[in-house]
């Protein structure tokens, strides 16, 4: 290398032609097929489809959790292999708090599998739970925080990890629609100071627009990439903006025609 010239870092995330096929009663079916997209550094991504789509499969390849049949995933330019800890937390719909576990020691749990000294693993937890609005209910179970307290201690575990890369599979999707609101705002300004790069899976089109800075539509399964859109539009986002309501109408021609192949055609 000439002296001199810096060589690009790989991107953090690259899916080449991945394909995952599943064997049922009924026969093989195929979930994902031939999936190609190159995720930036600190960038939002999400990915939006129709149910049945493979948009949790693709989530769980990229984590390690599910093995490609086709093609090949590297992260930071290696291959992928199985589950990667030290690049990669996960954030599931219901949270999978530990429920004999309090949110502080559901956030140390991470940490605690890792040998940390539980001084150091408390702060830490401490640390995230207070900006999240959570101090004070350290000594919680799951049982006494709401659905969107809970979310936020499970968040709170994943960021403990201090991971580059942050997999978010419907976060929010359990949550009553003021809450989810609510906590897209707060998901912002967490991803601002933390500058992950975050994979999201939603069904929600408002809430990929308010959120990310690419989005991914997902054909009607077997999933493939139909399109990746742009959100060239600055934090916090006017959700009733002209240019909001025009994007809003784009990815839902396209959800809808990949919506109805799902249901055979039928509204």
């Amino acid at each position: 290398m000439p002296d001199g010239v810096a060589t690009a870092a790989p991107a953090p995330i690259v899916l080449d032609a991945i394909g995952k096929r599943y064997e049922t009663t009924s026969g093989p079916v195929q979930a994902v097929d031939s999936v190609s997209l190159t995720v930036r550094r600190e960038e939002f991504v999400s990915l939006l489809g129709p149910s049945g789509c493979g948009k949790s499969t693709v989530l769980g390849m990229i984590g390690g959790l599910v093995t490609p049949d086709a093609g090949r995933i590297l992260l930071d330019g290696v291959r992928c292999a199985g589950p990667s800890p030290d690049k990669v937390a996960l954030v599931f719909q219901d949270g999978g708090l530990f429920p004999w576990r309090t949110a502080l020691d559901n956030v140390t749990f991470g940490l605690e599998l890792r040998g940390m000294p539980a001084a150091r693993r408390r702060e830490i937890a401490r640390g995230l739970l207070e900006p999240m609005g959570l101090s004070g209910f350290e000594s919680k179970y799951p049982r006494e925080l709401s659905g969107g307290m809970r979310q936020r201690v499970a968040i709170a575990r994943a960021l403990a990890l201090d991971t580059p890369i942050l997999l978010m599979d419907e976060p929010f999707g359990a949550l009553d629609e003021q809450t989810r609101l609510l906590m897209g705002e707060w998901l912002v300004g967490i991803r601002r100071r933390t500058r992950k790069t975050v994979v999201f899976v939603t069904h929600s089109l408002q809430e990929a627009i308010a959120l990310s800075d690419r989005i991914v539509v997902m054909t009607a399964r077997p999933g493939r990439v139909k399109d990746v859109m742009d959100v060239a539009l600055p934090f916090p986002r006017d959700l009733n903006a002209p240019e909001v309501t025009e994007l809003r109408a784009k990815l839902w021609e396209q959800v809808r025609e990949e919506s109805l192949k799902a249901m055979g055609g039928r509204p």
